[in-house]
């Protein structure tokens, strides 16, 4: 079974805040002085919109490390009421992680940029999938670059814009040197009507690579990498 705090930084991943709040309160009952629980803690209730016990949190942390960049940084935001998160606006993000079966996927992005970028993203967040040497680059609408996809999930998604698709990307968790994005198609092209664009397995997407290059190739019989 998975440590504590392993189950934490899962949790939080996954946009299960409650969870998370429940969680880090059992490790910091188990240790007050346990800094990373404190920060997971104040983050995920500023997440769900508590933000007089977010605040509460953070200045915890600073009794006990009066330097720490996280809760300092945090903390400035809440004041400033950039941290903060409204019901509606909640509600809105549950809204645009509706899964539908073949056209959404949750993933989690590689070679993801310094923490400080991280730590300034936010859930449902509108991202960029960029195109560039047979690998999505995922930016923030600003052009800062945040991460990867994975190889086998981009060069999949390569072929089916080439081929005519549509997809957006939104920020679903980002904590500490992780980022988890929600990608949905959000048109599909006539050629690829019958053809999803996320399959369970990754022998079924290994299959169902050399199926779409037998029918779905350019003109000149090969794809072109970017």
């Amino acid at each position: 079974m998975a440590s504590l705090k392993t189950q934490a930084i899962h949790t939080a991943l996954s946009g299960n805040w409650q969870k998370a709040i429940e969680i880090n309160k059992v490790l910091i009952k188990q240790d007050p002085q346990d800094i990373d629980a404190l920060n997971r803690l104040a983050f995920a209730l500023s997440t769900m919109g508590k933000t007089k016990d977010a605040r509460l949190t953070y200045k915890k942390v600073l009794k006990i490390d009066s330097l720490n960049p996280l809760a300092l940084r945090n903390l400035k935001k809440l004041g400033d009421g950039k941290l903060s998160v409204s019901p509606i606006f909640t509600s809105q993000i549950k809204n645009t992680f509706i899964e539908e079966q073949g056209k959404t996927k949750v993933v989690e992005l590689v070679n993801v940029a310094q923490p400080f970028v991280i730590n300034n993203l936010r859930t449902g967040q509108l991202l960029e999938l960029v195109v560039k040497r047979s690998k999505i680059f995922i930016l923030t609408e600003e052009k800062k670059y945040i991460g990867v996809l994975p190889d086998n999930i981009g060069k999949r998604l390569i072929k089916f814009t080439k081929a005519g698709n549509k997809y957006e990307a939104y920020v679903k968790s980002s904590f500490e040197k992780h980022v988890i994005i929600f990608i949905k198609e959000v048109k599909r092209a006539a050629k690829l009507k019958d053809q999803p664009s996320f399959v369970s397995s990754l022998d079924k997407s290994l299959s169902f690579e050399k199926d779409f290059e037998k029918k779905f190739k350019d003109q000149d019989g090969s794809f072109e990498d970017e």
